[in-house]
């Protein structure tokens, strides 16, 4: 039987619940202060508000866009969802899970997907990428490279395994980063522009390839940040739409056009 990496097995976790809960949630950064500041004796510059009083629910199996403006804050929210930043108000439970202390279980069970270029070691093949990821996810040597040669095969990389990682396109590292958020046993997707910089076609295929294999093929709730109406339309269920750390409207993904005027 063929392996399927990406389809998971059943949980008897969050799933008669909500796959992510956000209630009333704030971030607020306190930026520290620049020579200036140090030298009239201020340790920090004034407070900047990312995000203020957000709160939404996904259900599980559900795909959401996030869209907005530059600065709206959506990469900061898909950051506090997977851990990364601790939110300064509010509450927020991912699979089950408090992201504001998130253990080791929740690391595997939420992935979140980037295509940050600087993560990744320039001087090493994609195989061998994913070999450390794999370790820093706790697998064995074993268990880490049969998945990893099993994503490389699924995300279209095999016959590139052992290129380095300097010699890729954009769209392969972007399956590449793919990949590596499901070297876990990832139950939520958090993925922040999962197209940006591709051509045409090549963001239509891994849309695709999202849709159907990795997000409804294998059972996954996914929330995915876009400035991209025709990519909200392809991949989601609904749209939620931030201005300025703000959650302004939550609509059908059938409704983007309409609500942005198109």
């Amino acid at each position: 039987m063929t392996e399927r990496p990406f389809v998971r097995e059943a949980s008897s976790g969050n799933l008669s619940g909500a796959a992510i809960s956000v209630h009333n949630l704030g971030k607020t950064f306190v930026p520290p202060a620049g020579i200036g500041e140090l030298l009239r004796g201020q340790w920090t510059r004034p407070p900047v508000v990312a995000l203020t009083d957000i709160s939404f629910q996904l259900a599980p199996g559900e795909i959401a866009c996030l869209m907005g403006p530059n600065g709206a804050g959506k990469s900061t929210l898909l950051r506090v969802l997977a851990g990364i930043l601790l939110p300064s108000t509010g509450a927020v439970t991912v699979a089950g899970m408090d992201a504001a202390q998130p253990v080791s279980r929740f690391r595997a069970r939420v992935a979140f997907v980037v295509g940050d270029e600087r993560s990744f070691h320039w001087g090493l093949s994609g195989r061998h990428n994913l070999d450390f990821f794999a370790a820093l996810h706790g697998h064995s040597f074993a268990e880490g490279r049969r998945r990893t040669d099993a994503l490389l095969a699924h995300v279209g990389l095999a016959e590139a395994a052992d290129r380095l990682f300097r010699t890729y396109s954009r769209g392969m590292r972007q399956r590449l980063a793919l990949a590596r958020g499901l070297l876990g046993d990832a139950e939520v997707l958090l993925l922040d522009e999962p197209t940006l910089g591709l051509d045409p076609e090549g963001a239509r295929e891994l849309r695709r390839f999202l849709r159907d294999e990795v997000i409804r093929g294998a059972g996954r709730t996914a929330l995915i940040g876009t400035n991209d109406p025709g990519e909200a339309k392809a991949l989601g269920d609904r749209v939620l739409f931030l201005e300025r750390g703000r959650l302004r409207r939550d609509v059908p993904a059938s409704g983007v056009d309409a609500e942005l005027g198109l």
